[in-house]
């Protein structure tokens, strides 16, 4: 397990313990709980969305040619 240290704004700190006593969690218990939902709803496509950007040729013409660009050395991932 990790420790991690983080600044946060007053009002936010706020929210962030009122949704935590409202979940009945801790502090770090419910911003680890939150990070979670977050990259598993937000960061993925379910089947639906991903069948429906499969179809989309434009944009899978786009991503090609941005990998092309990419291997070629035309740019950098930061």
């Amino acid at each position: 397990m990790k420790t991690v240290t983080m600044r946060v704004d007053d009002n936010i700190y706020k929210t962030i313990k009122l949704a935590a006593e409202g979940q009945k969690r801790n502090i770090s218990n419910f911003i680890e709980f939150a990070t979670m939902q977050y990259l598993l709803t937000d960061q993925y496509v379910d089947e639906l969305e991903m069948k429906e950007i499969l179809q989309d040729r434009v944009l899978l013409d786009n991503l090609e040619g941005g990998f092309n660009d990419l291997k070629a050395g035309d740019y950098t991932i930061v």
